[in-house]
């Protein structure tokens, strides 16, 4: 029998794409490794938002070739999807699967086992392109030596990878559905739109299918919270036959399911209507958390970007939130150092963050994604002062989460238990979070994914984030 390990990096959609491969795999009767060092198999699913993520992709691939020389690597995700190449000549890697035919992934390793006697082919036993299911774009395919490559056209591509990401190597209490898929906004600085696709959509039937499952007492889950994520999850259902939008889902979610509480990872702030705020604003159910990707507080840097909207717009949609939900998580991603930032337009993006009531950022330091408008643009900012520019907003980050903890003492909240973090040695404390993402340490042995009532105090507001963070996050996605 083939036992597997998937080593994850990048966003909760790419994290969401090996859960499903993982249920592929085990549907086909392989068995999960404990660890890359026990697996016959190892798939890699890489990120590419950053030059840092490629480059953890392939210190990672080194290591796992170097712990386990005669496992069979497979490196799938953006990166692949990308840069074939580039990953192909490592050591070690035995095939390169781009996104365009990650939902293959299992059709291959079934392929490759009935064609060796071991449970997988190792390198030096490949069989002949024409036994695969798919067309492998290598032209040295053949040779022992030289990695697989298998991609295509990923516009052409439209198949919705998903599965629940559960519990496992990330240690989720909350599981992550992923209903949606690529992207068809160009903004100048990503890569994503380019190696993931057009928009996609899980259809609603399907989406309540699996969040009835996920809440059945009969799950081993049962789950509390369910977070929705997609790579651009505010357009999703657009694309189907009928159209169907974000806001009429989560109403069907809300009335066909038993679900206690749902969670948006990140909308993008053209798609947080006055329609969608009214609901959160009448539904306990819906986590009070809005993720808005801002990117920029300077319109001349925004419409750089290919941004679709400016700070007045974006504004006036915190505005809207904080009248409505005045206890409201708001958190956004910034990215500093875009080519032609200026002094001046640094400045105006802190004056920007700092007048408006965010409870939090995710900060980025711009990198140059190879094939994307931006990285040809002139006036490219030095690394010493992207780098400046990100700890002041880190800085600004830090006060906007202290302030808003602050204002939340006394109130008393109502939170879900989480799994501990694997480093966190505490004994008679667990992590817990509450529908507007404070996170808490609460004292007494309780189970994970349960429901407590807490009074907000410094003694108990945690500053750590509640469950372990993927190692590379995207710009505008979660």
């Amino acid at each position: 029998m083939a036992t597997f390990f998937i080593q994850q990096f990048g966003c909760r959609a790419t994290q969401a794409d090996g859960a499903a491969l993982e249920r592929q795999l085990l549907d086909r009767g392989c068995a999960p490794a404990s660890d890359p060092a026990s697996a016959s198999i190892v798939i890699l699913n890489t990120c590419t938002v950053t030059a840092a993520a490629d480059a953890q992709a392939r210190d990672a691939i080194r290591k796992l070739h170097a712990q386990n020389p005669s496992a069979c690597l497979i490196v799938t995700g953006c990166y692949a999807q990308r840069a074939p190449e580039e990953l192909a000549a490592l050591p070690g890697v035995l095939h390169v699967v781009g996104n365009s035919h990650k939902p293959q992934i299992p059709e291959l390793i079934t392929a490759r086992a009935a064609h060796s006697s071991s449970d997988f082919v190792r390198a030096g036993a490949l069989i002949p392109d024409s036994a695969l299911p798919f067309h492998s774009l290598s032209d040295e395919s053949s040779s022992s030596t030289r990695a697989q490559i298998l991609t295509g056209d990923i516009f052409a591509h439209t198949h919705l990878l998903s599965a629940p990401l559960l519990g496992g190597e990330a240690g989720h209490t909350r599981p992550t559905l992923k209903i949606q898929d690529g992207c068809n906004l160009r903004c100048s600085y990503c890569v994503i739109p380019y190696v993931r696709g057009k928009s996609r959509s899980l259809p609603p039937d399907a989406v309540i299918r699996e969040i009835q499952s996920l809440t059945s007492p009969e799950s081993p889950h049962q789950a509390r919270e369910i977070v929705l994520s997609g790579i651009n999850l505010g357009i999703y259902g657009r694309d189907l036959t009928p159209r169907v939008e974000l806001i009429d889902l989560l109403r069907r979610i809300l009335g066909e399911t038993s679900l206690d509480r749902l969670r948006l990872s990140s909308i993008e702030p053209q798609d947080v209507t006055q329609d969608l705020i009214e609901l959160f604003a009448g539904a306990e159910r819906l986590a009070q958390h809005f993720h808005m990707p801002l990117q920029s507080g300077s319109d001349r840097i925004l419409a750089a970007m290919h941004r679709w909207y400016r700070t007045e717009h974006y504004a006036r949609r915190i505005e809207l939130i904080r009248e409505r939900l005045p206890h409201a998580a708001i958190g956004a991603d910034v990215i500093a150092g875009f080519p032609g930032e200026s002094d001046a337009d640094h400045e105006a993006t802190l004056a920007f963050i700092e007048r408006l009531p965010f409870t939090y950022l995710h900060v980025f330091s711009y990198s140059v994604r190879p094939g994307t408008p931006a990285a040809s643009m002139p006036n490219q900012v030095p690394a010493h002062i992207i780098k400046a520019r990100a700890r002041q907003l880190r800085a600004l980050s830090e006060a906007k989460s202290a302030a808003f903890r602050h204002s939340q003492l006394g109130r008393h909240l109502r939170v879900l238990t989480l799994h501990r973090s694997p480093s966190d040695d505490r004994a008679g404390v667990i992590p817990a979070i509450s529908s507007n993402y404070l996170t808490f340490s609460v004292p007494g042995n309780h189970p994970h994914n349960h429901w407590l009532d807490v009074k907000v105090s410094s003694d108990n507001l945690a500053l750590a984030d509640p469950e372990p963070k993927t190692k590379v996050s995207q710009f505008a996605t979660d």
